[in-house]
């Protein structure tokens, strides 16, 4: 049988987001949270009523990882759903927890979306949330088929993508690509705190995108990070040993150590999947210049929609202290010629786009 009711017990980001996008696909989605105002605004966002024990197909636990354990028990043991799940950004901790607790493992499929807003909480929730993402499911052993089939149709629900990994090695790719950059952030954005207002004056997109994550929850991150705290350590043990390479070969003139890490980074940097977790293609960039009024980015894209072309990819530069920014959007080589033109038709600077 197909998911037809589903409780979300955490009313977080990614709860509300995951409810939204069931509530979209006409899935009856009960709420529960322990903070009752957090639950109240979920409601009012439509993403489904409160939950007062009604059974239910899938029980998705959206809460901090040391809580999963202790859910997961108090949820089997009221009977409140067939198949169980949670979105805990480490699975090792959570999956022995419940363990200890004596859980139905059978019932139990370890998750995570690897998706996310530097905003918390179910206001900043959205049902688009988890589109195109990878969302890594955990089974192990003991994890039952109809668990399984469940879990598997919560991803495709909410638009994601199932990408099914042991728990072990869940947690090591999760300290490579998402724990440690996000300390690393952290670190980045920390060196500014000292620092005047001249330097801050000159910063560029650049320093945007490198410190971008470094806005998470404190609290929540120190959580995560201590439920993965070996794997991320072995990564920062390596990011500070390139970094400690880099600052001596600078002192010394050692340029080709810089080099080096520069263009490991380069190839590690076109490692990253493309849109839709898909492999990179290689996008022409057509920039414009845009004022800072309302309307201006939906003025942008109505007249990319009349010149058929379609934007795989955009991002805004501000400029400090004026009126205005630079949209860059990622277009197919063979659409930056119509594109540029159907701009300029409707009144944009664009500048020449490189050959």
């Amino acid at each position: 049988m197909p998911i037809e009711k589903a409780l979300v017990v955490g009313t977080g980001l990614i709860g509300t987001s995951a409810a939204l996008a069931l509530r979209e696909k006409g899935v009856a989605v009960y709420l529960s949270d322990v903070d009752a105002h957090a639950v109240r605004l979920a409601c009012e966002l439509g993403a489904g009523q409160e939950w007062i024990g009604e059974e239910t197909d899938l029980a998705l636990i959206a809460v901090p990882p040391h809580l999963v354990g202790e859910r997961l028990a108090g949820l089997q043991k009221e009977g409140a759903a067939r198949a169980y799940t949670d979105v805990a950004s480490v699975k090792a901790d959570p999956i022995a927890d419940a363990e200890r607790l004596g859980c139905d493992l059978t019932s139990f499929v370890p998750g995570h979306p690897l998706a996310g807003r530097e905003r918390s909480g179910p206001a900043a929730a959205r049902a688009d949330l988890f589109l195109g993402r990878p969302w890594a499911l955990c089974p192990g052993n003991e994890t039952g088929a109809d668990a399984l089939r469940l879990a598997r149709e919560l991803v495709v629900l909410c638009g994601a993508n199932v990408v099914t990994v042991g728990a072990a090695e869940h947690d090591s790719a999760v300290a490579l690509v998402s724990h440690a950059p996000h300390v690393v952030a952290s670190a980045v954005a920390a060196s500014l705190a000292g620092g005047g207002d001249v330097p801050l004056s000159l910063a560029g997109q650049g320093l945007r995108d490198v410190t971008r994550i470094a806005a998470g929850n404190p609290l929540l991150w120190r959580k995560i990070l201590a439920g993965n705290a070996l794997p991320v350590a072995g990564v920062l043990d390596r990011i500070a040993a390139d970094l400690a390479s880099a600052a001596s070969a600078l002192r010394s003139g050692e340029w080709d150590d810089v080099l080096d890490l520069l263009r490991r980074g380069v190839d590690g940097h076109g490692r990253i999947p493309g849109k839709h977790s898909g492999p990179v293609r290689d996008f022409a960039v057509v920039q414009v210049v845009l004022r800072d009024r309302p309307g201006e980015l939906a003025r942008l894209f109505n007249a990319a929609e009349l010149a058929d072309v379609n934007i795989e990819d955009i991002r805004l530069e501000h400029s400090t202290g004026l009126p205005v920014g630079v949209a860059e959007m990622s277009v197919r080589p063979e659409d930056t010629g119509k594109l540029a033109e159907a701009l300029r038709f409707h009144g944009w600077h664009v500048p020449p786009v490189p050959r």
